[in-house]
């Protein structure tokens, strides 16, 4: 007998048997397409997910971590507690001489202040910045430049708009090489500027006008006080190891008592990071096994239908046993009609998926932030469907065993 892989003629009878029976064939091959079509935009929806909760931190460092001051909880040195502990340019300082794995960073001052372009004069916030921050916060940049380290240390009135500040002062017009008063100070413009994520530090780009920090001082009269100070960790470092040098510093510049640890306030994106991923783990791991119980119900469906064309083919298979079939040929012949069905219908089920997820994708796509990654990728696909092709012949194992030891004057007999 030929091999009934090759068999073309085997394989007619394959169709013929899956549509002897429509409807069932049907509700067997859709238990399967809805258990991989399930299982596959499960696991790329939670990929899509993951990748809007990181949008909202698009352009910011993942190693960065920041510093601002607090209120003390405990008395100290003759001094109150809930005493205001401010930031200063000595402890900015120190922090940089005596911390290490720093890579970048910068101070951040704002306020909200008066910003005038001939007859208009708007309200928006005023962030003094040093040159690192576009290495920490990296900005959009639609038209000219950001603060470079001349302007920071030759103090230089330049400023940079927010894509809504350069709008709401000059319109449709060029902002560059125009100036504008901040306060009474004129600036010229040198950029306008956005941000790719929600999330900011010291107000949003997009609603701000930004300076140099050394500026923002002098034109100011901030004198030494400093809002906040972000910073990154050198590659193979976590801002936490930075920490007890901050400390350090801050304790022998103020009176913090010891064990007071809410004067000072500190924030890691790396610590964030690390938590959005083990939640989005769970996320993944939880979509797996709704969408393997899913998968399963669709196997189960296989090995049932199999049960039943082997009862239904009883005496053809006796007739095949008796003009001389070996068994090997009654057990391929069987698991061939399950893996033809699963083959088909867990193919159409990805390709519905990847329909569906493409469809999200599109939907959630941001212009400035890209894409959310609505999407599942050739390996998982190819995972999945080798899973099912293993499971779905399983399936149909002990149906084409029980085939295979139907005895020749058994099956003539069975009615």
């Amino acid at each position: 007998m030929k091999n009934p892989i090759f068999d073309l003629e085997n394989w007619r009878e394959i169709g013929a048997t899956l549509s002897r029976n429509k409807t069932r064939t049907f509700l067997t091959a859709f238990g399967i397409f809805w258990g991989t079509a399930m299982l596959a935009m499960l696991w790329g929806g939670a990929s899509g997910l993951e990748g809007i909760m990181k949008r909202n931190f698009n352009g910011f460092d993942t190693n960065m971590g920041g510093i601002f001051g607090g209120r003390t909880t405990m008395s100290y040195k003759g001094y109150n507690k809930g005493m205001r502990i401010n930031l200063t340019y000595a402890d900015i300082e120190g922090i940089r001489s005596k911390a290490p794995y720093i890579e970048a960073s910068s101070v951040i001052d704002s306020y909200y202040g008066n910003i005038a372009y001939g007859t208009k004069t708007k309200s928006f916030n005023i962030m003094g910045v040093e040159h690192d921050f576009c290495k920490i916060q990296i900005p959009v940049m639609y038209s000219g430049r950001f603060i470079n380290e001349t302007d920071d240390y030759g103090t230089r009135k330049i400023a940079v708009l927010g894509k809504n500040v350069a709008y709401s002062l000059f319109g449709n017009d060029k902002a560059l090489g125009k100036y504008v008063s901040i306060n009474g100070v004129y600036f010229m413009v040198v950029g306008v500027a956005g941000q790719k994520s929600e999330a900011s530090i010291g107000g949003k780009l997009d609603d701000s006008v930004i300076i140099p920090s050394s500026t923002f001082r002098r034109a100011f009269n901030q004198g030494n006080l400093v809002g906040f100070f972000i910073f990154t960790a050198q590659q193979g470092h976590d801002p936490g190891e930075i920490k007890p040098y901050i400390d350090r510093v801050m304790r022998s510049n103020h009176p913090i008592h010891p064990n007071d640890e809410n004067a000072l306030q500190m924030m890691n994106m790396a610590e964030n990071f690390r938590m959005i991923d083990n939640l989005f783990l769970g996320i993944s791991l939880l979509a797996l096994f709704v969408g393997a119980g899913t998968l399963m119900a669709g196997i189960i469906g296989v090995g049932n239908i199999m049960w039943i064309i082997v009862k239904e083919r009883t005496q053809e298979i006796g007739i095949r046993r008796a003009i001389g079939a070996k068994p090997r040929d009654i057990i391929v012949q069987i698991l061939s009609e399950g893996m033809v069905l699963t083959a088909i219908a867990g193919t159409m089920g990805v390709c519905f998926a990847t329909i569906v997820l493409g469809i999200v994708d599109y939907a959630t796509f941001d212009p400035v932030l890209g894409s959310a990654h609505f999407e599942l990728s050739l390996t998982h696909a190819i995972a999945i469907m080798v899973v099912f092709m293993i499971l779905g012949t399983a399936a149909g194992l002990i149906p084409a065993i029980k085939a295979m030891k139907i005895k020749p004057i058994e099956a003539m007999r069975d009615k």
